[in-house]
């Protein structure tokens, strides 16, 4: 794919002058890059073997509190540091930035130099060895879906986040006129983005005012998070260099539909799918049924992962495309989990629940759990649903709360025995802390503190 650097070509630029600073990131609990800025001599001469950071950095909210309560960090263990593994495959360029190159860096213990379990990257990387040692690969694709809106960050907040205006006055959902009006955003995005190396398919208005977009071919899972996670900063950075904001709250108005961030997946086998088989029923192999049956069975104990916030659980809602049930149907937009491309070699099952604010790897990584127990366990697939699943009273809800979907988490023992006790506690934790903060606040303290982080 083009745009991504050898170390040997950075060597190269960093010595021309031609790259002078390498951004070196993790992946926080909330899906955003934290890291450090390196002139690219350094990193190039020293730093690109490994660095630090305060390990809080897998322990706060999104306005960087430290809530109590972890134990993997704490006040009283003082808050020490973490090591930062540049993962050297993941340097590219970073072209809407001048002279810029990012590398994502892998997070170890200090002492041990292990990776740290709650990591979103070390969360999601065990389950893909899991089922790699099934003889399986994760291909996935996930579907970004924000808001633009006429001001700045800085505008909206000095205004106290209130009278937020979209970018548009309409529906844009595939409106090319209205997209058109946007272009000085979504055209360099697209641009810069393809350049750094993430595959960008396209972009698109959706289905509210200044709503967009944005479709990243499928890739291995690990690959698929790692360019939203990247794809996601750049909608900010570009909106900012415009004089706009972008936000991906998942409901930031009552009145209008969420953003979502869909979640495409499909196993593959040797470079052929293995969800395909000719001749069957949608053209759905026994191997899909069985890891689909594990996806709908497990979704209450990972809807957290899912949909993270208080705010997030606003978007579920009837009538808006947001899903309320846990049930599959065949190319129905209205379900939890919709099949695609049915009867072809590109069958693959999207899950729909998730928000724009889930964190990739997480979700991931829990859906891939769940599929990995249906294959285990050979879990029969109940037949599709049909017609108006959010009339079908018969079909079981996703948790319309935080409270609830944290408690399912807590108590999930296929999340502990796939993940591990103390990864499920962690972000328990994290799940209780956003739901004492909310109990604690008012409307207005959620945008602020959501609008521009999550």
């Amino acid at each position: 794919m083009a745009g991504t650097l050898t170390f040997e070509a950075l060597k190269t630029a960093a010595k021309s002058g031609e790259i002078d600073t390498v951004l070196a990131c993790i992946v926080d609990m909330q899906g955003r890059l934290m890291g450090k800025r390196f002139h690219a001599m350094n990193f190039v001469e020293h730093s690109h073997a490994e660095t630090h950071c305060c390990n809080y950095l897998l322990a706060t909210d999104l306005e960087m509190a430290t809530p109590d309560g972890y134990a993997s960090t704490s006040w009283q263990s003082g808050y020490g540091d973490y090591v930062m593994k540049p993962d050297l495959d993941t340097l590219r360029p970073v072209p809407w930035l001048e002279g810029t190159a990012l590398v994502l860096c892998d997070v170890l213990d200090h002492h041990t130099h292990q990776p740290v379990p709650h990591s979103p990257r070390a969360v999601l990387k065990k389950q893909i060895a899991r089922l790699d040692a099934l003889g399986f690969t994760a291909m996935m694709a996930t579907e970004l879906e924000f808001f633009l809106f006429e001001k700045s960050f800085d505008d909206i907040r000095k205004n106290g986040f209130r009278d937020l205006a979209p970018i548009s006055g309409y529906n844009e959902d595939y409106h090319i006129l209205q997209t058109t009006k946007e272009e000085a955003i979504m055209r360099p995005l697209r641009n810069h983005l393809y350049a750094a190396g993430v595959p960008v398919e396209n972009t698109k208005g959706e289905a509210e005012a200044g709503q967009e977009e944005l479709n990243i071919r499928y890739a291995e899972a690990l690959d698929c998070a790692d360019h939203h996670s990247l794809a996601k900063h750049a909608v900010k950075e570009i909106a900012w260099q415009q004089g706009h904001a972008a936000s991906f709250m998942p409901k930031w108005n009552a009145g209008k539909v969420g953003s979502s961030s869909h979640v495409h997946q499909s196993l593959w086998q040797g470079g052929k799918p293995v969800f395909y088989q000719e001749g069957a029923d949608l053209g759905m192999s026994d191997l899909m049924q069985h890891y689909m049956a594990g996806l709908i069975a497990y979704a209450p104990d990972y809807v957290c992962f899912l949909a993270p916030y208080v705010n997030s659980y606003k978007r579920f809602a009837k009538g808006t495309f947001a899903p309320t049930k846990t049930v599959w149907s065949v190319d129905n937009r209205t379900a939890g989990f919709r099949l695609c491309g049915d009867g072809t070699k590109g069958v693959r099952v999207e899950c729909r629940i998730g928000g724009s604010d889930l964190n990739p790897y997480l979700a991931q990584a829990a859906m891939l759990a769940a599929g990995i127990k249906g294959i285990e366990d050979k879990l029969a697939l109940a037949p599709p649903t049909t017609g108006d699943v959010y009339e079908d009273d018969k079909a079981a809800d996703i948790p319309q709360t935080l409270r609830a979907a944290t408690e399912t988490l807590r108590n999930s023992k296929m999340l502990r025995e796939a993940m591990g006790d103390d990864v499920v506690d962690h972000y328990t934790r994290a799940a209780e802390w956003e739901q004492e903060e909310f109990d604690r606040a008012v409307t207005d303290w959620e945008i602020a503190r959501s609008f521009e982080r999550a």
